[in-house]
């Protein structure tokens, strides 16, 4: 299942930085370079890898991870990498309680 999902589909509206528009986005899990919080063009293929591998796609859980990284994610997690094990974690926790 790959899931896409469009800036229609997010709970939130994010501003979006052309600049950088078409640089590379997520790569994986491993992916070291710096997630930017505020831009739509990083957001949209973190959470759709995120909610791939936790093989979800409904809107519960995209805006339970919206939530979670608009407003309890660390400030200390940079890359996308970390983002992405930060977010799959909680939502792995979040579903085992459901």
């Amino acid at each position: 299942m790959e899931l896409t999902i469009l800036a229609s589909d997010l709970k939130y509206k994010y501003p979006k930085v052309t600049g950088t528009r078409f640089d590379a986005k997520f790569s994986g899990p491993g992916d070291t370079a710096p997630f930017n919080r505020d831009d739509l063009y990083d957001i949209l293929p973190l959470l759709a890898a995120v909610m791939n591998e936790l093989k979800r796609e409904d809107a519960i859980t995209l805006h339970f991870l919206e939530d979670l990284m608009n407003q309890d994610m660390p400030r200390f997690l940079v890359s996308r990498g970390e983002v992405f094990d930060f977010l799959t974690g909680c939502g792995r926790e979040m579903l085992s309680y459901r």
